[in-house]
Formats: structure tokens, sequence, C-alpha cells
């Protein structure tokens, strides 16, 4: 007759029961550090995108503005050829820096609405979650970017038809991407610096009125920097929308311009910008 089969031995305490029972009364332990910034800097710009959804008329509004600059300011200018073009021909040289004033545009007064959350308490709950202020600044900024990409492709599309002559190599333009995401991510926390140092919606559009059109003219948008006062050319040589416009002329059109160092100073203002506004960002909030 055959033995009687043994019986198990009874679970310990430490034993796999036990454990698989600690696994669920215990939350796994949270990551920490740089492996959940990137997460959560995209996960801040899919929410501001997401307010894309409900209301659309920003876009249409903004996208006129630049139609208009190349219908009228293009066109004119060209038959009359007062403005110094470096050998091409007008239209096309005002292109690129069209498409730089319309994302500086739009990411020039994104301060008003970080105000706009402040005041209806949206900004306090964001600020007492573990997400850092650089990754809700970071993602607040490139989702400003991602607009005006969406601005740019307007721009591009009517030059087009305009004809002017662009590249469409992938590559050229994915460098055109990362120019319109910079410039407006620096751009747009310049606003929210601003906006964390006058603390109100009416002190800070006057101040962005005041300051864009001097960002623009003082630029190489509409004129080569040759053909300005040397005192201006000194302002144009500190201001980013210049790297910006001789980044995206280079790329897009494929005369000399400067890459290496435009992208430096595009990535080196961007730093510096949300530096700057993630420690300002806190004031808004007292």
């Amino acid at each position: 007759m055959s033995a009687a089969p043994a019986t198990p031995p009874p679970a310990s305490a430490d034993s796999t029961g036990a454990g698989g029972l600690d696994l669920l009364l215990v939350p796994p332990r949270a990551r920490t550090g740089w492996r959940v910034l990137p997460a959560r800097v995209a996960a801040m710009c899919v929410v501001e995108l997401q307010k894309l959804r409900h209301d659309r008329t920003e876009l249409y509004t903004r996208a006129i503005q630049p139609a208009l600059w190349l219908l009228i300011f293009g066109e004119t200018f060209t038959r009359i050829k007062l403005i110094p073009s470096d050998g091409i021909p007008y239209l096309d040289y005002l292109a690129p820096g069209i498409i730089a004033q319309s994302t500086m545009f739009i990411a020039i007064f994104y301060g008003i609405q970080i105000i706009w959350e402040r005041d209806s308490g949206v900004l306090t709950k964001l600020l007492v979650t573990p997400t850092p202020r650089a990754a809700l600044v970071t993602g607040k900024a490139f989702a400003a970017g991602v607009k005006a990409m969406i601005q740019a492709v307007v721009v591009m599309v009517i030059a087009a038809l305009l004809g002017v002559s662009m590249t469409w190599n992938p590559l050229r333009l994915a460098g055109v991407i990362v120019a319109v995401l910079l410039g407006s991510a620096f751009f747009s926390c310049l606003s929210v610096t601003i906006a964390g140092i006058v603390l109100t919606r009416d002190r800070l559009m006057g101040i962005g009125q005041a300051i864009t059109m001097p960002l623009f003219f003082a630029s190489n948008a509409l004129y080569p920097t040759t053909a300005m006062p040397a005192w201006l050319q000194y302002v144009s040589a500190v201001n980013p929308l210049s790297y910006q416009v001789d980044a995206l002329r280079g790329l897009l059109l494929g005369v000399p311009s400067h890459l290496p160092l435009d992208f430096a100073v595009l990535f080196a203002a961007t730093a510096i910008g949300i530096t700057a506004a993630s420690v300002l960002l806190g004031r808004l909030a007292r």
C-alpha cells in the first residue's frame, strides 16, 4: 500500500501569500526626478491643447493678421522695391519674418491666461500638485508652440499660393518646427514672467502691446539688419526674434544663415525664460 501524500507545509508570515497581500495594501513607490518630468510636461501640454476643442476662434482670428501682412504689405513692397532683400524677391524674404511674427503675437499674451487661471483658482490647485513648477511652465510654453505651428502652416500655405519659393525638404521642415517651438516657448515664458511681476491683466495687456511692435521692428523680419541705424543693430543683436527669423529664412529659403548660432541662442533664451517664469509663477498665486 502506497504512502499517503505529504501535506504542504503551512504558510509562514513571510511567505509569498503575505508578500502578495502587501503588494495589494502598499502602493508602489512613485517615480521621482527626471523620469517623471517629461511625462508631466507632456501632460500639461495636452491639457492646454484640449482647450482648442472647445474654442478654435483664437486660431481663426489670429490667422487673419499674418495673411494681411503677406497679401497687402508683401505684395505692395514687392512692386515698389524700396526695401533691400538680399537679392531675393521681397515676398520670399518677408514670409519667414511673418511666420516668426505670428508665433510671437500668439505667445506674448499667454500670461493673460495664467492670470485668469489664478483668478479662477486653477493655478493654486496646480501649484499644490507634485508637478514641478518648471514642468508646468514648460508644458504651457510648448502648448503655445503647437498653436504657433498651426499659424505657421497657414502662413506657409498662403506664401506658397502667392508663389514664394520654399523648400519642402523633411529635415529642413523639422528644423522649422523646432525654431517655431523654441521661439514661441521663449515669448510665452516672457509673458508669464511679466505676469508674475505686474500681477494684473490690464498691466500685462499694456506692456504686451508696448513691446510687441518694437520687438518686431527691431528684428530682421521686414528688412536686413544692415539697413538699420547702428544703435538699432545692437538692439537686433540681442533680440531672440532676429535669430528665429534668420533660422527660418535659412531653412525655408536656403539663403545663407547662421543656424548653429540661431539655435544656440533660441535654446538659451528658452531655458532662461522657463527658469524666470518658474521662479515668478508662485508669486501669482499669493
